[in-house]
């Protein structure tokens, strides 16, 4: 299979689109007030607060348990557990500071286990200790730290579970040698948010920089042997019908679910100088732009969302659009750079 986007082409937003995304959730202003519009600290900061009072963060937190849980449990196959609204709040950036996120994580740190909700072995696993499979520790380690809790532990076992080829798979346990994109971008983004929260370290680094490399050796999204597209993804199907494989469908959110939009905010976030290698990637989230400036949201993931982020599946997606936006901005820096 073969996709041709456009020649690169980075679109600058319509004011029309700037205004359709400040009229909406405290958690899509401040971030388009920081990353898109330039806004003066003090007021990303005030719109920031309100991510903990307003909205679909506070919808999330007014559904905590009074045992510190979400719907009950530490994880479950759905999209409403703890670790499924930890991964949230942190992607509308509740402030990990403010009282709220303070006494909500303060619950599941010392109240939540991981009893009931992974293998026996770890059932009296404290919730920021982790389980074993490195797709859900990857979440729980980018939540855990990204909300400035001890998840070292994890990190430590994430580092002996890389493998040769760069990345990491939940099937290596049962004999597989190559990497999944999976798993992999779940691994990655722990270790980032570890290095953010906690700072950097030799090893955690040079794991996360075989991993990184992992992505970028196959172009976000082809397949290192050959070069072609990577269309089916096992754990989804392969595709939606109508010529775009799995990991070319942009979802919000993401769940432990690759994408190549999650892929490029990765590298924007873990401030990657952009290279040719992205290049293809960036075409493609270029492409997908409608005839109004936005983004659709192209997938959206069975299971039981917590709270509503977007308007459905098919509709123009706020979400995609600020990320689309923004993975557009850090990629058109290299080519101011070079004179382009």
């Amino acid at each position: 299979m073969s996709i041709n986007p456009p020649q690169r082409q980075v679109p600058q937003p319509e004011r029309s689109v700037m205004v359709w995304l400040l009229d909406s959730d405290p958690a899509i202003r401040w971030q388009v007030l920081r990353e898109l519009t330039g806004a003066p600290a003090e007021e990303v900061e005030a719109e920031r607060a309100l991510v903990a009072t307003e909205g679909a963060g506070a919808r999330l937190l007014a559904l905590q348990g009074a045992d510190g849980r979400w719907a009950g449990a530490a994880w479950n196959r759905g999209w409403n557990s703890t670790m499924h609204v930890l991964m949230l709040l942190r992607d509308l950036g509740l402030d990990p500071a403010s009282v709220q996120a303070q006494h909500a994580v303060g619950l599941v740190r010392d109240r939540v286990t991981w009893k009931g909700c992974g293998p026996p072995e770890c059932d009296g696993n404290a919730f920021f200790a982790g389980e074993v499979e490195p797709c859900i520790n990857g979440q729980v380690g980018a939540a855990g730290a990204y909300f400035g809790q001890d998840v070292r532990g994890i990190v430590d076992r994430l580092l002996v579970e890389q493998l040769p080829d760069g990345g990491w798979n939940c099937e290596a346990e049962n004999g597989s040698v190559r990497s999944s994109f999976n798993t992999t971008i779940c691994v990655l983004e722990a270790l980032l948010e570890h290095e953010l929260r906690a700072g950097p370290t030799q090893e955690v680094t040079a794991a996360r920089l075989r991993g990184q490399e992992y992505l970028l050796e196959r172009r976000l999204f082809r397949r290192r042997s050959t070069g072609a597209v990577i269309d089916y993804d096992r754990k989804v199907g392969p595709g939606d019908g109508r010529g775009h494989p799995a990991w070319t469908r942009f979802a919000f959110p993401t769940w432990w679910h690759y994408d190549v939009l999650r892929g490029l905010e990765y590298l924007r976030r873990a401030g990657v100088a952009p290279d040719e290698r992205a290049a293809e990637a960036i075409d493609l989230v270029a492409s997908r732009r409608d005839g109004e400036g936005r983004w659709p949201l192209e997938v959206r993931y069975a299971g039981t969302m917590p709270v509503e982020t977007d308007d459905g599946e098919g509709r123009p997606s706020r979400w995609n659009t600020l990320r689309a936006l923004r993975v557009l901005n850090w990629y058109s820096a290299r080519d101011r750079a070079d004179g382009a």
